[in-house]
């Protein structure tokens, strides 16, 4: 896509000049005379704490003068030098105290040390005084009274403290002003820099802005070019009377032209493929009244002598050189997509005769399904019925094995009915169709659980189920079938964990990472060696003898049937002796809120 250039209008550049001389000459020079009148101001202050912190040193040396003396007159000293001492002290520490007062007064808290510092100090020389005019004298205990009745060096420290504090501040701040500063005349010098090359750059631009324009515009229209004549679609375009303007190679090798066809008419080209007085209307009709024309079928005979279906599609376009419209026109060679749509039609016409076969082989197997169903269940009932009275024919007169023949006939007869009636379920899982409807898997579940105790407690009264069922989603499937799988998988649950006591089946639900439903049936049952796993869902495949346990072999070849119907899969784990795990799943298209199966 083109690139938008920004360009200035040449009136506002000098305007837009002097801006940006205020903007980086003017207003950092005023902003540097700030900051320098700031770090100025953070001296002075500096200066000013420093000052107060030596005056108040000043005091402390002329009290601790004072100290001095007066505990060298308790200890012997010729009274005239005491006396020099502290008249000396004395014209000092006056003096220094007005000045400290002076110094402090923009600091409440260090005018109140002044004043109690100046009237200990001066109740501690007045005191000293009349000791001294005394004539028993001063000793040590009479100083540590006066040290403690009117204490310097307390108030001395304190404003010591807070000049340091203050001070800290001060410093900290004059810092800041310095670096604030330094980084202002730093980012000056950056930004006249940037702006110095900016305006060189601009400069340069606008000497080959001309240039790059120009040069930028022919490679544009080499670019065009060579993009439109590596579109193996033929293009051509052409104006109101279908004069060709211009065309893409395909085009010219499609329809044999040598060289370039510009100046031509659309009908005069490709030895009447575009000769088709419909085609040529409609054509006109878009450059004239700005209609477009989508997917217009059109046999024309190219350059190599083949008859090609041609889409052609036609629309206005303007040329961004110059005020005139042509029309664009496309062609697009559908030979071969006309020849698979021919040879699909013959393939659904092979598919309608295989779905016939289908159907009848459908309707074979149900003829099957009712012979199995009603002609093989009369002679099973015949051979168990006179089996039962051959028995009571024979009464006692039967030895054992007479009774025991009497038995295999009687045992075998209803296997082979459990076995067809198995089979006829099998088959009709696989060619019912799916009824689909809201099911709600909780009730199934219990459903189930509740016909299971009955059976176990009719069967086996001493045995135990403990169940544990975990919360169950409402689906759109076929209820008849998911309760026939619910029974397959609950039913071997609870028949191969029959010599476990208590028996444990646990029934769960949970959402794989596509959002697919996967429902777990647990027990702690006799299990099975994984090694056999493959033909578990087989049809009369079992891996425990039916001596151990009973059943035909058939029950979960139905319920994978189900599971398949439904677009799920089902799989198993299990260890010999440590009870059996299947899941399933079914899609998450299954959810009551799609209201759809993919089935």
């Amino acid at each position: 896509m083109p690139v938008a250039s920004f360009q200035f209008n040449p009136r506002l550049r000098i305007p837009l000049l002097f801006a940006a001389i205020l903007l980086i000459v003017v207003i950092p020079f005023l902003l540097l005379r700030a900051a320098e009148d700031r770090i100025r101001a953070s001296e002075a202050l500096v200066a000013h704490t420093l000052e107060v912190e030596a005056t108040v040193q000043l005091l402390n040396a002329a009290v601790r003068n004072i100290e001095a003396a007066t505990l060298e007159r308790a200890l012997g000293a010729r009274a005239p030098i005491l006396e020099e001492r502290l008249d000396y002290s004395s014209t000092v520490i006056r003096p220094t105290l007005d000045r400290l007062e002076e110094l402090t007064r923009d600091a409440p808290e260090q005018q109140v040390r002044v004043g109690i510092l100046r009237q200990s100090i001066t109740q501690r020389i007045d005191q000293v005084g009349r000791l001294l005019r005394a004539d028993g004298g001063i000793d040590g205990d009479e100083l540590q009274r006066l040290a403690e009745h009117f204490p310097v060096q307390e108030p001395i420290a304190a404003m010591v403290k807070a000049e340091r504090e203050l001070l800290a501040e001060r410093m900290e701040t004059a810092a800041a002003a310095r670096r604030q500063s330094n980084w202002l005349s730093f980012g000056t010098l950056a930004a006249q820099i940037l702006l110095l090359v900016g305006l060189a750059t601009l400069a340069i631009r606008d000497a080959d802005r001309r240039s790059r324009a120009e040069a930028e515009s022919q490679r544009a229209n080499r670019r065009s070019a060579a993009v439109l004549d590596t579109v193996r679609e033929p293009i051509v375009l052409v104006d109101g009377a279908l004069g060709i303007v211009m065309h893409n190679a395909a085009f010219s090798e499609l329809f044999g032209i040598a060289g370039s066809a510009r100046g031509r008419n659309l009908a005069d080209v490709g030895n009447g493929a575009w000769s088709d007085e419909e085609t040529l209307r409609r054509l006109r009709d878009v450059g004239s009244r700005g209609r477009e024309l989508w997917d217009f079928e059109l046999v024309q005979k190219t350059a190599d002598g083949l008859e090609r279906t041609m889409l052609v599609n036609a629309r206005l376009m303007e040329l961004p050189d110059s005020e005139e419209s042509v029309t664009l026109v496309t062609a697009s060679d559908v030979s071969l997509q006309k020849a698979s749509e021919a040879h699909i039609r013959d393939l659904n016409r092979q598919l309608a005769g295989k779905i016939d076969q289908v159907s009848d082989v459908n309707r074979e197997l149900e003829a099957f399904s009712y012979s199995v169903s009603h002609d093989l269940r009369a002679p099973l009932r015949h051979i168990a019925g006179f089996a039962d009275k051959l028995r009571r024919h024979l009464g006692d007169g039967i030895d054992d094995k007479g009774e025991h023949y009497l038995t295999v006939i009687g045992g075998s007869a209803r296997r082979m009915s459990e076995l067809i009636d198995d089979l006829l379920v099998y088959s009709r899982l696989g060619r019912s169709a799916l009824r689909l409807q809201a099911v709600d898997m909780q009730s199934l579940v219990e459903e189930t659980r509740a016909m299971l105790d009955s059976t176990v407690a009719a069967d086996a009264p001493g045995h135990h189920v403990q169940w544990t069922i975990g919360a169950m989603p409402v689906l759109v499937a076929d209820e008849n079938m998911l309760r026939q799988l619910w029974g397959n998988l609950m039913g071997n649950a609870v028949k191969y964990s029959m010599k476990s006591e208590p028996a444990r089946v646990t029934v769960e639900h949970a959402r794989d990472e596509a959002g697919d439903h996967v429902f777990t049936v647990r027990d702690n049952g006799a299990g099975f060696d994984m090694a056999y796993a493959g033909k578990l869902f087989g049809v009369f495949q079992r891996l425990h003898s039916p001596s151990e346990f009973s059943g035909t072999g058939i029950g979960l070849a139905s319920a994978k049937r189900v599971v398949t119907r439904h677009n799920g899969r089902i799989w198993a784990e299990a260890e010999p002796g440590n009870g059996a795990t299947f899941h399933f799943t079914l899609p998450a298209n299954l959810d009551l809120s799609t209201g759809k199966s993919t089935a």
